[in-house]
């Protein structure tokens, strides 16, 4: 039998390889369970994974009908310091997941650069943490997707490992529809357009990412939400998820970001009077329960920084 602990199964876990589902074992467990295939590929190099009371190797061939024993730990604590005076609004939150929205210039992850302060802080503050019950073994929140510091808005979490499975599936299928809202500079002259332009390292500086033909495939569509007299407020639909991507597309069709610090220059890099941050804000978010299905509307509405922005250039529209 296995037990819940904290939102994930830990104790004997029992797969039954189903009819023609003859394969390799931790491929087989890894399918059933929701674990990461790497994740169920350390367990059984600790002698967790056992058929007939025999312990079997993760490239092991299984047939149909076979059962199967997987034995998972309890999650071991994070070694990251939960900080709970940080703030976070949480904008949807189930057994499963939870959907929190990211302020402008808070990182997300840990690193060499950023080892507190973070958003996994944060989340680690909750109530302890202990509502994450394990990811890859490790009792931390899973971040499926992520936001640029400068960024703001709708950023999920799942709090263990089939919930992450379940997120990372949809994202790769591309099944949630992740929506923005961005400034930028000039008149878009379309209502409605698509940008395809494959996204890669910029070979003439490393730290940025640029439209280069070897890239990955990158494909990113927009809406005129409101136009002003040098700028245009687009709704984005981030299709595929490269880093920088919205950024890197639009400054590609002549159009920069306001406040981008990145990949602005001149005009667009100021932005508009009393802009202070990149104006780019994930709004809105559309998914599947990894649970059962049922389909999740999130949204985030502008910080007040943003709309303060916008109020100003609608009065200088006004005065025109």
């Amino acid at each position: 039998m296995a037990e819940r602990s904290g939102g994930a199964a830990v104790g004997v876990r029992t797969v039954r390889v189903p009819d023609g589902g003859r394969g390799r074992a931790d491929r087989i467990v890894a399918d059933a369970t929701g674990l990461s295939r790497s994740y169920v590929q350390k367990l059984i190099s600790n002698g967790r994974l056992t058929a007939g009371g025999e312990p079997l190797r993760a490239n092991a061939v299984v047939a149909a009908g076979t059962e199967l024993r997987l034995d998972v730990p309890p999650a071991t604590p994070v070694e990251v310091a939960p900080e709970p005076e940080i703030v976070l609004t949480v904008v949807y939150e189930d057994d499963d997941l939870l959907i929190v929205d990211k302020p402008a210039g808070l990182v997300v992850h840990p690193s060499p650069g950023h080892s507190s302060g973070t958003l996994v802080n944060a989340l680690l503050g909750r109530a302890g943490g202990t509502e994450y019950g394990g990811i890859a073994g490790v009792q931390r929140p899973g971040i499926v997707h992520r936001l640029d510091r400068d960024t703001s808005g709708l950023l999920m979490v799942a709090k263990d490992d089939r919930a992450q499975a379940g997120l990372m599936a949809q994202l790769k299928a591309r099944r949630v529809r992740k929506t923005y809202q961005a400034l930028v500079q000039g008149s878009v002259a379309a209502a409605v357009g698509r940008v395809e332009a494959p996204i890669g390292r910029d070979p003439k500086h490393r730290t940025r990412m640029a439209v280069v033909p070897d890239g990955r495939p990158s494909v990113t569509g927009y809406r005129v939400r409101e136009r002003f007299a040098r700028w245009t407020l687009l709704e984005v639909d981030l299709v595929t998820g490269r880093t920088h991507q919205i950024r890197v597309h639009l400054d590609a069709i002549g159009h920069p970001v306001a406040g981008d610090p990145v990949y602005g220059t001149g005009t667009s890099r100021r932005g508009p009077d009393g802009l202070e941050r990149l104006f780019l804000h994930a709004w809105r978010l559309e998914l599947a329960s990894p649970a059962d299905g049922h389909l999740i509307r999130a949204t985030a509405p502008l910080p007040p920084e943003l709309e303060h922005v916008l109020a100003a250039l609608r009065a200088e529209e006004d005065r025109r």
